[in-house]
């Protein structure tokens, strides 16, 4: 199963590199990787990039990249699509046929329900939030803008690897359990 992985469209990416190479420049010469990969990571996801250069999973609302302010290191901040927890799901007397839904689906991706879906019927919808330190190993520390386009594409292909060796077994214990029900 892939949960991370980069869209083919790299020239798309690399020019909102060079469009965005004011966001990096407090970053270059930085002896920590950290900064410079959370900001080549923003400009490859949503809303900076939309369609992203990184995609992901279906059940993968956002991803975040940020300093720790703890020790400096970089954390994820993963949303994910949930199953209902087991105590709602055994009974369904709270339900009381008021036509509640889940998560709606589009093409089979889960979207936000729309304002129409909201004013005619209540959602309840779980997500989990997964937060985790990432390895620093494989980051780039650029020291000049020359190569800014190629250490931004190295470092999100880094964070894509990281993500997806945290991400995948929640993401395939999760589609298990669903496909058991």
């Amino acid at each position: 199963m892939k949960t991370f992985w980069l869209d083919r469209d790299r020239d798309r990416y690399l020019s909102a590199v060079q469009d965005r190479a004011a966001d990096f420049a407090g970053t270059i010469g930085d002896i920590a990787p950290v900064g410079f990969a959370c900001v080549a990571w923003a400009a490859a996801t949503p809303p900076l990039l939309d369609p992203g250069y990184v995609r992901w999973h279906r059940r993968v609302l956002s991803v975040l990249c940020q300093r720790n302010p703890f020790d400096g290191g970089l954390t994820a901040r993963v949303e994910l699509v949930s199953p209902l927890p087991a105590p709602l799901t055994a009974s369904r007397t709270w339900w009381r046929d008021r036509g509640w839904r889940g998560w709606p689906e589009l093409f089979g991706q889960f979207v936000q329900p729309t304002a129409q879906d909201l004013s005619l019927h209540p959602h309840l919808r779980g997500t989990l939030l997964l937060e985790t330190p990432l390895p620093l190993d494989g980051l780039p520390t650029p020291t000049e803008d020359r190569h800014l386009d190629a250490a931004a594409e190295r470092a999100v292909a880094v964070l894509v690897r990281h993500l997806d060796d945290v991400v995948r077994p929640v993401l395939e214990q999760l589609d298990t359990d669903h496909a058991a029900r």
